[in-house]
């Protein structure tokens, strides 16, 4: 099934904080959890947002690894599908 991840940083973060949510993406970049694709990742031009598309075979796999960024990012999971036009593909 396929997530669009949309990640919302906290505006309130210490630098520290802002560091440790740096940590925290290398490391998931590093070593993305087997089962979870990484399709395509987007960052707003503002800087306000980031947009992953992945996929895993349930939302759970997706919000356990989000879990971690959660007290750092405000995150929105929504299951999609591939649109060909105005039919489901």
């Amino acid at each position: 099934m396929l997530f669009m991840l949309i990640n919302r940083t906290r505006t309130d973060l210490s630098a520290d904080e802002f560091q440790k949510l740096g940590e925290l993406a290398k490391n998931f970049y590093a070593d993305i959890p087997e089962g979870v694709t990484l399709h395509a990742d987007w960052g707003a031009l503002d800087q306000s947002r980031t947009f992953a598309l992945m996929e895993a075979e349930e939302q759970s796999q997706i919000e356990s690894i989000q879990a971690p960024f959660r007290p750092y990012v405000d995150i929105e999971i929504v299951p999609v599908r591939e649109l060909s036009g105005w039919e489901a593909s």
